[in-house]
């Protein structure tokens, strides 16, 4: 079958590790359904895996990809969650043993990929194929961020750190859609303008001096907002965070915790409920997922450098 997948890593240049070719179509397994792929939604996840990071060389070669929508096997409309984990476990992101979909078992980016049959949850007629792809690892990873992790009510402000990606745009739909008082930080003016015409209140330039403290942070960024991120909460206030696409150690600045009583919280993905509720409020909303542009799943190396320069406002869907 048709698929994108890496066989090697390359840590400074990881479109050199990436292969558009073929591999063997996956086989029925008790438990586990086979997905026709429509649509699967690119992460930086699929960027690490290039690189090597959160991946091991005895799992290569590994098909690329966390998200999809796409056909079971009797033809309905499904979306997988990509959190392989102990079913058990009722929050499946602690699971200490979990995986995400491309990392232990192969990915999405393919005519066909196979998923544990619990995973799947039903398209809504009101969302595409490819607005689904988006909603199970940037969208569901914004909605936990917000409604799980962030503490925040109705009238709270919260900023998000480098509106611009995936979940940085579905934290300012998110957020304004619950309610809160959305403002939002870029280094790029046009992505800035961007941000305020998708629903944030207000928009600042990396670094900006704010009018006022806020709630919380939602960060994804890492250590070059880390500091600024710390001095824009209210005592008491939270930083949430996600992910640290600029780098993961920044300066702890811990007096500044401990003084001023902020909290730090992390956030990974969500859960299967979580995904359920976050498709239901798509759905009666209106909300849709921001994307930047569908391409044919051919055309996965454009794809993947857009990721990899940062030049995109919300998701690259990759189509078959």
């Amino acid at each position: 079958m048709f698929a994108v997948y890496t066989e090697s890593s390359n840590l400074t240049d990881p479109l050199a590790s990436l292969i558009v070719g073929e591999r063997p179509e996956p086989q029925a397994r008790p438990g586990w359904s086979i997905i026709t792929v429509k649509a699967a939604s690119v992460n930086h996840h699929d960027v690490f895996t290039l690189r090597g990071i959160g991946i091991s060389p005895d799992r290569l070669p590994m098909i690329l990809g966390c998200d999809v929508a796409g056909f079971d096997e009797n033809g309905r409309a499904v979306l997988a969650y990509s959190v392989i984990a102990d079913p058990t476990i009722e929050d499946e992101s602690l699971d200490p043993n979990r995986s995400l979909l491309s990392e232990v078992h192969q990915g999405t980016f393919a005519d066909y990929v196979t998923v544990p049959t619990r995973n799947l949850l039903p398209v809504p007629e009101s969302l595409t194929m490819a607005q689904a792809a988006c909603l199970p690892t940037a969208w569901l990873t914004a909605y936990r961020m917000l409604a799980t992790r962030s503490g925040l009510q109705p009238g709270d402000t919260v900023l998000v750190q480098g509106a611009g990606g995936g979940v940085a745009t579905a934290l300012i739909a998110l957020g304004r859609v619950m309610g809160f008082r959305v403002w939002v930080t870029s280094r790029d003016e046009a992505k800035r303008a961007a941000a305020l015409e998708l629903g944030a209140h207000e928009a600042f330039a990396s670094g900006a001096r704010l009018p006022a403290r806020v709630d919380a942070v939602m960060e994804t960024v890492g250590a070059a907002t880390w500091d600024h991120s710390l001095k824009t909460l209210k005592p008491g206030g939270r930083v949430v965070v996600s992910g640290a696409t600029s780098g993961p150690n920044p300066p702890a600045d811990l007096a500044r915790v401990f003084f001023k009583q902020l909290s730090v919280v992390g956030s990974t993905m969500g859960t299967r409920e979580e995904l359920h509720r976050l498709i239901s409020l798509c759905d009666v909303t209106g909300i849709r997922p921001v994307i930047a542009a569908e391409m044919p799943m051919t055309e996965a190396a454009e794809a993947l450098g857009r990721v990899v320069s940062g030049d995109l406002f919300g998701k690259i869907v990759l189509t078959r």
